[in-house]
This record gives C-alpha cells, sequence and structure tokens, in this order.
C-alpha cells in the first residue's frame, strides 16, 4: 500500500518535471488527524476538536481569517479587524455542543406551528395578544442584532462560539418572524411600539454601549434573555391556542440555549480570570438595577407590556387585578431563575455579602 510519504515525493517529482511549483501542498497544520463519527449524532463539530485542531490559543495573532490548524500564509492580507483576540473574552467549554443543538432543533414558523387553531377571540384578548407580539417582536429584533455585531469582531481562532452566535441570530430571527405573524394572524395587527423609557433605553441602550464581548453578554444573555425565557416558560398560562403554547414552546427551548452560553462563558472567565470578577460583579450590579427599576420589568404597573400580560393572565380586561397578581407570581419567578444563574455561573458570593439589589433579594425571598 502506497503511504501518503510516498505520494507527497511522487507529486513533487512531478510538479518538478512540469515546471509546476506546488509548494503548498508540504504547507498545512497537523497531518494525518482523522476525525470520526460519534454514532447516532453523525460528524459532530466536537468529534473534529482533536489534535492541534481542538486547541484554540490563549491570545491570537490571526488577523487573516486564516481557519484554526491552517499553516499561515506569507504575506496574506489583514482581512478582519478583530477585536476579540483573547480566549476568555469569550469562550466556554460547551460552545459545541451548544452548536450542535441548534441545528438539530431548529424549526419553522411557516410550518410547525398549527396556525389554523387559532379561532377568533375577545376583543380585549387579541389586543393584548398583539401588543405582547408586538414587544416581543422589538425584543427579539434586538437579541438578534447585538450578537450579529460580535460575530466579525472575532478572530477565527474562535470559531466555536462565533459559530454559535450565528445560531443564535437565527433563532431570534426565527422569533422575531413567528411574534410578527401571530400579531397580523388573528384579525388584529401590530399595536403600539414598546415604551421607549422602558425597553430602549434600559435593554438595548446598555447593551449596545457595552465595550467587550463579556459585558455584552452578561447584559443580553443573563438579564436580559434570562427574563424573556422566564415569560416564555410561563407562556401556557397566557396562550388561549394550541397555536400560542407551541410559540412558546419552541421558542423557550431556543432561549434556554441562549441564556446558558452566557452563564457558561461568566463560568469560565470566573475559572481562569478571577481578577476581572470585581468587573463582571459590576456588570451585574448595572443588570440588577434595571431588573427592579422596570428596564427590563415586564411587572411595571404603567407599562403596556405588563397590562396586556395582565390581560392574558387574568382571562379578559375584566379580571385585571387577578392578572397583574400572575404577573407578579412570574416577576418573583424571574428574580428566582436569576439568582440560580448567577449562582451557576461563579458569582453567588454576591447573594452572601449583600452586594445584591435589595429589592431583587425581596422578590426571592417572598
Amino acid at each position: 500500500m502506497t503511504s501518503l510519504k510516498d505520494n507527497f515525493n511522487g507529486i513533487q517529482e512531478y510538479a518538478s518535471d512540469q515546471g509546476l511549483d506546488l509548494g503548498w501542498i508540504d504547507r498545512q497544520g497537523e497531518w494525518g488527524v482523522k476525525a470520526t463519527a460519534d454514532g447516532a449524532k453523525g460528524l459532530t463539530l466536537n468529534d473534529t476538536q482533536i489534535g492541534s485542531y481542538g486547541d484554540p490559543p490563549e491570545e491570537s495573532d490571526n488577523m487573516t481569517g486564516k481557519p484554526r490548524g491552517a499553516a499561515a500564509r506569507p504575506n496574506a492580507y489583514r482581512i478582519g479587524g478583530y477585536q476579540v483576540r483573547t480566549k476568555s473574552d469569550i469562550w466556554l467549554t460547551n460552545a459545541s455542543m451548544l452548536y450542535e443543538e441548534a441545528l438539530q432543533r431548529q424549526w419553522s414558523s411557516a410550518t410547525d406551528i398549527p396556525w389554523q387553531a387559532i379561532k377568533p377571540l375577545p376583543d380585549d384578548i387579541e389586543r393584548a395578544q398583539c401588543q405582547l407580539a408586538t414587544f416581543l417582536t422589538e425584543v427579539e429584533f434586538v437579541a438578534a442584532d447585538i450578537p450579529g455585531r460580535w460575530v466579525a469582531s472575532t478572530t477565527p481562532d474562535y470559531f466555536e462560539p462565533r459559530m454559535f452566535l450565528i445560531t443564535q441570530i437565527m433563532d431570534e430571527s426565527r422569533h422575531l418572524d413567528v411574534f410578527r405573524k401571530r400579531a397580523l394572524a388573528n384579525g388584529g395587527g401590530l399595536m403600539q411600539r414598546p415604551d421607549i423609557n422602558v425597553t430602549t433605553s434600559g435593554v438595548v441602550g446598555s447593551i449596545d454601549l457595552s465595550r467587550d464581548f463579556t459585558e455584552m453578554s452578561s447584559r443580553l444573555h443573563i438579564s436580559g434573555e434570562g427574563a424573556v425565557l422566564t415569560i416564555f416558560r410561563m407562556g401556557e398560562l397566557m396562550a388561549y391556542n394550541d397555536a400560542e403554547k407551541r410559540i412558546y414552546r419552541l421558542a423557550a427551548q431556543d432561549e434556554s440555549r441562549h441564556v446558558a452560553f452566557g452563564v457558561m462563558h461568566m463560568r469560565y472567565l470566573a475559572e481562569t480570570e478571577p481578577d476581572r470578577k470585581e468587573e463582571i460583579h459590576e456588570y451585574l450590579d448595572e443588570g440588577e438595577r434595571s431588573l427592579v427599576s422596570g428596564s427590563q420589568n415586564p411587572a411595571a404597573r404603567d407599562s403596556a407590556q405588563s397590562e396586556s400580560l395582565s390581560i392574558l393572565l387574568g382571562g379578559g380586561q375584566k379580571n385585571f387585578d387577578e392578572g397583574y397578581r400572575k404577573l407578579l407570581a412570574i416577576r418573583k419567578r424571574q428574580a428566582k431563575e436569576y439568582v440560580q444563574r448567577i449562582r451557576s455561573a461563579g458569582f453567588g458570593e454576591r447573594f452572601e455579602n449583600g452586594r445584591a439589589n435589595p429589592e431583587l433579594m425581596e422578590y426571592v425571598r417572598s
């Protein structure tokens, strides 16, 4: 059997005879590494993390778009203005797994939602559904827009989190799509844009001004999407048909991946760069102020989204007070799930040393 070395020598000899320059053939990364599919899952991204190909550098000077593990090409153009070139700034241990899960659990808002299950609703219920759908349409637009700005800012040496962020953009785009369709599917339509002082200045503004990826992730994945995930998980309480129930179930499975990404990134940073923990606590201080002040709080009584939620949870405008009590219960659950996430991420000391927001902790203890 002819060896790779014999083949290579033969190619070189042929190239020399023909006057060809095939020097690139001998300029590769680690050679002879074979990725093997893992049973029913097929050949996953994690299966290719072998040899030197599975070892991202702690610092990257790759500004050319060179795939990790490939040989550098002399005089290659600098095609990327990559800001994220330090592993701890974006890394997490399970990015490949989350990426594969995202691929396997994609769904279609056109064909996977039983739209025919939506029947005419009382006017106040339909208007509330459309207002909530309008709110979530904008929220999900932001959740897709912000990560997209960091994909192109990250060196290809850290392609795993980059690829996950691309799936998040697709997920959030589908959420935008499905909630917009719900607003238009039952004779209603888009309603009032969410309160600018509540949604835009509190969530969009702070996320958009983030100076590095970790700051952005703490605001988007932990505080923002964490709060939305609780709403999705409680979606059946405000759903009036199988179509709405399925929307919330599918959106929740996507959103849980995005939150897990943020939690695992914070955990990695806490373990590898403990000197940055105070910095992260500062981000969490800010996020908690937003959670209790209204900027990410759907229980703010005078907001269009909280009023629409109260109508849906109560079963109509006439039961608004009962619906609002249920909304406060969801708010308490948001606070408790937030605490669980922060503990899992490795920053639970803020709840023991009194640093956590006092108003937030009242929700947790109640």
